[in-house]
């Protein structure tokens, strides 16, 4: 009986550790594929970025990658789906104004010929 309880306990931590976290990953990816609407900026699973111009019947996007390139892809391979930038919103940006940050190393870094 000793052992039955030992086994049951390892199948419940097998369960909490393993397969309960793939089952919530995948069914956030349901619901990531399933709100991708026409106009939204989408990270593919091969690293690419484009907008999101059109939605086929058999679950296909057509997606602009660059100005007048666009491309048929299926929708699984959306990895992300890119929020879009508030910083034409933000009243302390003016425009042609260049805005410095602080954090960033000016030097110039000489390429390694070694």
């Amino acid at each position: 009986m000793g052992q039955f309880v030992i086994l049951l306990a390892m199948f419940a931590l097998l369960w909490l550790l393993l397969i309960r976290p793939q089952a919530k990953r995948k069914l956030a990816q349901q619901q990531l594929l399933s709100s991708v609407e026409v106009g939204d900026e989408i990270l593919t699973a091969g690293g690419l970025y484009g907008f999101v111009r059109a939605i086929g019947e058999e679950d296909e996007l057509e997606v602009e990658i660059a100005p007048g390139t666009r491309v048929r892809m299926a929708r699984r391979a959306v990895a992300a789906v890119i929020p879009p930038d508030d910083d034409e919103a933000d009243p302390e940006l003016i425009e042609g104004e260049v805005v410095e940050d602080d954090n960033v190393d000016a030097t110039p870094t000489q390429p390694n010929r070694g």
